[in-house]
């Protein structure tokens, strides 16, 4: 795609436009959002080059980039080839290249140094049975989803289920095509539901504090909105405990097996939900939908999610090591869980015996949406990483700026390193840390960070994701020289002003991939007469960078 910004260079003036009164100060921060590339290629060199270049002409002065900057000790030779280039590009430009490093809510960078420090969901008192020198877990529920084959049924009238949108007009007993069974369930119509729904739901038990796997097989055809298509497990005041999202195609080819794992949390009771919300056409089928309380899978080791092994009845706790070989999953994979989960081995010299029943506990990671993990900001490794990564930043770029990528951290509170923890305070005194770890290698830096989890009026409150806490009073935590990148489509007024009021300078983070500037040009006037507010910066997610040349002029000639 970036192709066109040779062409752009060459068919544009690249000379910055000039209005009446161009003496007067423009906004100090004119960037742009690199995004998409890990300079893992030569390509991406040329590309960002390009990127940067047409940036240059038209009145931006800062790049900010991720490529990968919090793992350069893992970074090959090539890679700081490339790194450097970009760099001279900058140079030669006058665009101030500014990382993004450290983040939490996508801790991606962190894990690729230690898997370990993901944030654990606990599991509590699974039973398991000796056999031989193995324990091995055994589900204490034989059912939780009932009908889950839709083989129970009396015209298009499901039983055992809570509800299904609008038998016989939205929602279907398909004889015809199934994936297993005599039966499936069809969903179309969508638009004789006033909402667009096709949803099917079932309420079920489950016990607290324990992993489930949820299996279910779709068929989709032509459905609409492409992606729509969802599973969920709501429990307490509509909280999600299964936050992922599968993307399904609008038409699959044939079914297609779905599979997530939810942690029950302190409840008891869930709704289980799969379905369309706001459909808008086509059709999709469910059928051979699974609940199951599963084993150890993805165990996580580190002080923070410990293993505890207990008689049945919780007098007797054993000692890994001495009772039992550590619990560790062979196959530890974040994104597969449709898989076996390992056995508990026993040592020679163990005090369990064969036949015996125990309870065991452990700590398991969650993916959020596609493909989000979030780490613990609880457990001190995770600070001797930044420090680490920081002392290498410092080394290759030497930077003036950095952007702390703290933005959307949708778990906390739930390990035992975190758990009962004020969550606003530890989130705030993460960054701050942060802060102080990125200056003690680069002295005077000036420090940026995303507004959402500091922000009232966005993600700094409770019932947030799989938060078991309160971020509300983040912002007291945080140093007040912090520069508050606040984003969003539309313009953010009441968030303008919070952070105006509370004293912090703001950078307006904008654009998200709109067919046009007009969201940009609503941005510019909420910030008429902000003194505060720095500058803008064109923020895409999909790598549109069409309009920058118009926005970079259109910040360029606007005045404070």
């Amino acid at each position: 795609m970036l192709r066109q910004f040779a062409g752009l260079a060459a068919g544009m003036l690249l000379t910055v436009s000039v209005v009446a009164g161009a003496g007067a100060p423009s906004y100090r921060d004119r960037f742009v959002w690199v995004f998409g590339w890990n300079l893992s290629k030569d390509a991406d060199v040329a590309d960002v080059s390009r990127l940067i270049e047409t940036a240059a002409g038209h009145g931006i002065n800062g790049a900010i980039v991720s490529f990968g900057l919090d793992t350069l000790c893992k970074k090959t030779d090539d890679y700081f080839r490339r790194l450097e280039q970009i760099k001279q590009c900058c140079e030669k430009n006058s665009v101030e290249l500014i990382p993004a490093v450290f983040s939490v809510g996508y801790g991606g960078g962190v894990l690729a140094h230690d898997r370990n420090l993901a944030e654990g969901m606990p599991v509590e008192g699974a039973l398991f049975v000796v056999k031989g020198n193995e324990a091995h877990f055994q589900p204490e529920q034989t059912q939780v989803l009932a009908n889950g084959g839709f083989e129970d049924f009396a015209g298009h009238k499901l039983r055992s289920f809570s509800f299904h949108d609008q038998p016989g007009t939205v929602s279907f007993v398909d004889t015809e095509v199934r994936h297993s069974g005599r039966a499936s369930l069809r969903m179309e119509n969508f638009t004789a539901n006033p909402h667009g729904h096709g949803r099917v739901m079932q309420q079920v038990r489950v016990m607290p504090r324990r992993c489930y796997r949820m299996t279910l097989w779709v068929r989709t055809e032509d459905l609409r909105p492409a992606g729509a298509f969802r599973a969920i497990a709501l429990a307490g005041k509509d909280r999600n405990l299964a936050p992922r999202t599968f993307n399904v195609p609008t038409t699959t080819d044939g079914w297609r097996k779905l599979t997530t794992v939810f942690n029950s949390g302190p409840y008891d009771t869930v709704r289980l939900y799969a379905g369309v919300w706001g459909g808008r056409g086509g059709r999709y089928w469910l059928d051979d939908w699974t609940v199951e309380e599963v084993g150890p899978l993805n165990v996580l080791r580190r002080p923070g999610t410990p293993v505890t092994v207990r008689s049945e009845d919780g007098t007797v706790t054993y000692a890994e090591g001495t009772d039992y070989a550590p619990l560790t999953d062979p196959s530890f994979n974040f994104y597969n869980v449709d898989r076996p989960w390992p056995a508990l081995r026993l040592t020679a010299g163990s005090r369990i015996r064969d036949g015996q029943k125990m309870r065991v506990s452990w700590y398991h990671p969650m993916v959020i949406n596609e493909s989000q993990i979030t780490v613990c900001m609880a457990e001190p490794a995770l600070y001797e990483i930044y420090d680490h990564e920081a002392a290498l930043l410092a080394k290759h770029l030497r930077p003036r700026r950095v952007m702390l990528n703290m933005d959307e951290v949708r778990m906390g509170g739930t390990c035992a390193a975190c758990r009962g923890r004020d969550m606003a305070e530890l989130l705030g005194k993460c960054v701050t840390r942060q802060a102080e770890i990125i200056r003690r290698h680069i002295p005077g830096a000036e420090i940026y960070v995303w507004s959402d989890m500091f922000d009232p009026n966005h993600n700094a409150r409770g019932e947030y994701y799989l938060v078991e806490g309160d971020y509300t009073g983040s912002w007291k935590h945080v140093p007040r020289d912090l520069k508050i990148a606040v984003w969003g489509g539309a313009p953010r007024e009441k968030s303008l002003k919070f952070f105006a009021d509370q004293g912090f300078e703001i950078l307006v983070a904008c654009y998200y991939d709109a067919a046009d500037l007009n969201e940009v040009k609503g941005w510019l006037e909420a910030a008429r007469g902000m003194t505060c507010v720095r500058g803008f910066m064109y923020t895409p997610w999909q790598r549109k960078y069409e309009l920058l040349p118009a926005f970079g002029d259109m910040i360029l000639n606007a005045r404070p």
